[in-house]
């Protein structure tokens, strides 16, 4: 399914924490393109504690058995935008 940042953000519950693993076409400064695997973990602000611990406490095994190396956290569904994930990945050349 091709989705933007801005599509996957309304389909994130508000409350509720989510890992996401998302393949997005970036386009690097030298004209290169490249479809780096993003691991986001939403953990909104006023979800439940209990749920926000348990996704936490499992996020760094997933990170490490998937071997995901693009890894970002959100803390309101409103910050994933394109921009945003743009500028995560401009660190990573």
């Amino acid at each position: 399914m091709n989705i933007s940042p801005e599509e996957l953000k309304t389909e994130l519950p508000e409350r509720q924490p989510r890992f996401v693993v998302y393949s997005y076409k970036y386009v690097h400064e030298d004209g290169r393109v490249s479809y780096p695997l993003c691991f986001i973990f939403s953990s909104p602000v006023g979800c439940k504690p209990e749920q926000q611990m348990m996704y936490a406490g499992s996020k760094n095994r997933l990170v490490q058995t998937a071997e995901l190396t693009k890894v970002f956290e959100i803390r309101t569904t409103d910050d994933l935008t394109e921009a945003w994930l743009q500028e995560k990945l401009s660190f990573f050349r």
